[in-house]
C-alpha cells in the first residue's frame, strides 16, 4: 500500500507538471505586484532546480515534492503577471517568457523522469535544463528592468538590492547542489555560461552590504543580522568548495537567508 501511495504521489506531482500555463489568472494591481511576481518567478525557478539536483541523486519524493512546490509557485507568479492589468509589459513580451517557462517545465519532467524510470539522469538534458534556466531567468530580469523603467511606483534600492541578493542566491544553491550531488558532479557543473560560484558569492556579498545600509525598525535589524550571521557561516563553502562539506547544511541555511530576506523586503516595503 505504501508503495502505491507513493507512486500516485508521484504520478500527480508529475500531471502537474504537464500542466499548462492558465492565461485566465487573476488581476493584480500595481506595478510593485508586478514586479514582485517577477521576482518571486525567478526564485522558484531555481528552488525547483536545486531541489532537482538534489532529487537526481536520490528519487526522494519529499524531494519531489520540493520541485513541485517550486514549479507551482512559478506557476502562480506566472499567471499573475499573465493577468495583471498593469501594462506594465506588452502580450508579446509576457508570451515569450511563458514560452520560455514551458520549456523548461517540459525539460524537468523528461528529467525527473528519466530518474524515476532508470534511476540516474540524462546528462545531456540536464545540461539543457541548466541552460534553460539561465536563458529563462535573464529574459525574466531583462523584463524586470523594463517594467522598472515604466513603472509608475519607484522602489527602494534596499529592496531591490534584497530582490537581486535572493535570486542571486537561489542561483548559487542550484549551483552548488549540481557540485555536491555525486550522480552528476563528476562530469556535469551546470549551466555552461553561468557565472562561477566564488565570482556568484562576491556578487552577493556587494548585494547583502546593500540591504545593509540604512536605518530600521529593531525587527528589521535583527533580520539582517541573522541574515549577516547565516551567510558569514555558509560564505567560506560557497567561496572554496570542499567535498568534505555537509551539503544539507549549505541548503538549509541557504533557504534561512532566502526566508530572512523576503521578510526583509516587506518589511522594507512597509517602511518606505
Amino acid at each position: 500500500m505504501k508503495d502505491a501511495n507513493l507512486r500516485i504521489r508521484s504520478l500527480v506531482a508529475a500531471l502537474i507538471l504537464l500542466a499548462l500555463t492558465s492565461l485566465g489568472a487573476r488581476a493584480q494591481d500595481g506595478a510593485d505586484g508586478f514586479l514582485s511576481d517577477l521576482h518571486n518567478f525567478r526564485v522558484s525557478n531555481y528552488m525547483a532546480l536545486d531541489a532537482y539536483y538534489r532529487f537526481s541523486g536520490t528519487g526522494d519524493t519529499d524531494t519531489l515534492n520540493e520541485i513541485v512546490q517550486g514549479i507551482n509557485s512559478a506557476n502562480d507568479s506566472m499567471n499573475s503577471i499573465a493577468g495583471s492589468n498593469s501594462g506594465v509589459l506588452s502580450a508579446e513580451d509576457i508570451e515569450g517568457l511563458n514560452q520560455e517557462f514551458d520549456k523548461f517545465k517540459n525539460l524537468m519532467r523528461s528529467n525527473i523522469n528519466d530518474v524515476r524510470n532508470q534511476g540516474y539522469p540524462d546528462l545531456r538534458l540536464v545540461s539543457d535544463m541548466a541552460n534553460q534556466a539561465l536563458t529563462m531567468n535573464e529574459k525574466a530580469t531583462g523584463l524586470y528592468r523594463v517594467a522598472q523603467e515604466s513603472s509608475q511606483t519607484a522602489t527602494s534600492p534596499r529592496v531591490e538590492a534584497a530582490r537581486s541578493a535572493a535570486v542571486k542566491m537561489a542561483q548559487m544553491m542550484a549551483k552548488y547542489s549540481v557540485r555536491t550531488n555525486s550522480s552528476v558532479s563528476q562530469t556535469f557543473q551546470g549551466s555552461s555560461t553561468e557565472t562561477p560560484l566564488d565570482e556568484q558569492a562576491r556578487e552577493l556579498d556587494a548585494l547583502l552590504e546593500s540591504v545593509m545600509q540604512g536605518q530600521g525598525s529593531p525587527e528589521l535589524n535583527a533580520a539582517l543580522n541573522s541574515i549577516s550571521s547565516k551567510w558569514q557561516f555558509i560564505r567560506g563553502s560557497y567561496i572554496n568548495y570542499n567535498e568534505k562539506n555537509v551539503g544539507f547544511v549549505i541548503d538549509r541555511y541557504s533557504k534561512g537567508i532566502l526566508k530572512g530576506l523576503a521578510n526583509i523586503i516587506e518589511l522594507l516595503q512597509g517602511n518606505v
